[in-house]
């Protein structure tokens, strides 16, 4: 074997070592997520992973913090909670997460819209312009929205409640004519108890003062950018909660229940 066969080979080794190495995350067509939905629901709200730790894993993404504390948003590297009082802090790397997901942005495609008059409109539009409903997608669109409608919800207590409780409760904020972004994430329907089924998305403000879990969108003539993934990479939890909770029912009423408007003003 001369050399230039032996460095060819020593590369090889090298790169097949380090993607097997646990928590190596690709940086082009991987979904990254920690934890999965029916954990949340069910009021596993404290979890392992720090926000350093989700940033090996994407620079883009939304979730949660440790004791339900508000929504987040990952965007551009740096990841915001958006408090109960709708307000954005930018959090420190040893902050903990029980449920996030996250990727290294990437646009395959753009998909001009040239209005969306809800949410519902919105999604129905994306998922038209995708080519398979199969994959795993993040989407990010900026620009000025005429309305925006967010939620977020406070920091529990133990004992803990289930999510479909809490977000009973929860804070809404609105906006008008407001400047920010949308981060999404749409997941094949499979993914059921997994991950959320379809389109998950949060907001943040273009100064980055404010956002939340969306409930409701307008806007006219933006465009939005979108990368599709065929990895997903799932690290469970190692908590005494997670390992002993029995995941024997079906959830998706209640998710169904927490990722609408429960709160009708």
């Amino acid at each position: 074997m001369n050399i230039t066969n032996k460095l060819s080979s020593s590369i090889l080794f090298i790169a097949l070592a380090l993607f097997c190495l646990p928590g190596f995350s690709a940086a082009d067509g991987t979904i990254y997520q920690y934890s999965i939905i029916d954990s949340l629901l069910v009021g596993n709200y404290d979890g392992e992973l720090t926000i350093g730790g989700l940033k090996k894993h994407g620079d883009t993404g939304l979730g949660t913090f440790n004791r339900l504390d508000g929504e987040m948003v990952f965007i551009d590297g740096e990841v915001y909670k958006i408090t109960a009082k709708g307000k954005a802090e930018k959090m420190e790397d040893k902050a903990r997460t029980p449920f996030a997901a996250a990727a290294f942005l990437k646009t395959d495609k753009i998909i001009k819209l040239d209005s969306a008059k809800s949410l519902k409109e919105l999604n129905n539009k994306i998922s038209s312009a995708l080519d398979s409903e199969n994959l795993f997608y993040v989407i990010r669109i900026d620009g000025k929205f005429q309305t925006m409608k967010t939620r977020s919800v406070p920091a529990q207590t133990k004992p803990y409640v289930p999510l479909v409780d809490v977000v009973k409760k929860q804070s809404i904020f609105r906006f008008k004519n407001i400047e920010g972004s949308l981060v999404g994430i749409k997941s094949p329907a499979y993914v059921k108890g997994v991950g959320v089924p379809g389109y998950h998305w949060h907001f943040i403000t273009r100064d980055r003062t404010a956002g939340g879990h969306v409930l409701d969108c307008v806007f006219t003539d933006l465009a939005a950018k979108v990368g599709s993934y065929n990895d997903f990479f799932l690290q469970l939890p190692e908590t005494k909660n997670f390992l002993g909770t029995e995941f024997n029912q079906d959830k998706e009423k209640e998710l169904k229940a927490v990722e609408k408007d429960s709160k009708k003003k």
